[in-house]
């Protein structure tokens, strides 16, 4: 078993997480204004992105240019990962590739605690990658105690690039924002993902 098997009611069920949605969870938190370069590169790629629709070109072209820009602008503060193995417990299936997850040491080579954020990449179905995206919160979860570096709060991810469903892990509790967010608004999902981010310095 591995982090895309889980589904909703087996995080539930098999990793004792309460899930629950709620609306506009982030809406407290105010708009950052994207750079000149995230612009011109959105402008440049998303199209193609859009056009070749696979996952890989979604991650590549959309995805990977808007965290980076998080990267940027909370000074390399963090470090980014992208499609690393993130085995924490094979008894309880959480093993597995990450699209991307965040570390908050900075300029690491290797995933190092405290995993502050995952970031579940999908081709069109976001429902589908709910349960595996919680899955990875509690992996995360469980790496930073493992490292004696826990943080109350993780934070998660589930887009396709052009939608973005943002998610938290308190202690045993998910929850889901049921409000999508687009890429058209990419300074309310910066927004969302710096003060996610922030709010674990």
């Amino acid at each position: 078993m591995a982090y895309s098997d889980f589904t909703l009611e087996r995080v539930e069920n098999e990793l004792g997480t309460t899930v629950t949605t709620v609306a506009n969870l982030f809406g407290t938190i105010a708009p950052v204004a994207p750079s000149e370069w995230l612009i011109q590169t959105l402008e440049r790629l998303m199209p193609l992105a859009l056009r070749v629709n696979s996952e890989k070109a979604r991650s590549e072209f959309i995805i990977a240019p808007v965290l980076g820009e998080v990267q940027y602008q909370v000074q390399t503060k963090i470090s980014l990962f992208s499609g690393k193995e993130f085995n924490v417990d094979a008894s309880k299936g959480l093993t597995g590739r990450c699209d991307f997850l965040m570390s908050r040491k900075p300029n690491s080579y290797t995933i190092t605690a405290p995993v502050v954020a995952i970031v579940e990449a999908k081709n069109e179905d976001m429902v589908s990658g709910l349960g595996q995206c919680i899955a990875e919160m509690v992996a995360s979860q469980l790496f930073n105690q493992k490292a004696g570096k826990v943080i109350p709060v993780i934070y998660g991810v589930v887009t396709t690039g052009a939608s973005w469903q943002f998610l938290k892990l308190e202690e045993q509790t998910a929850w889901i924002d049921s409000t999508e967010h687009y890429i058209d608004r990419v300074d309310v999902i910066l927004g969302i993902l710096l003060g996610c981010i922030r709010s674990t310095f």
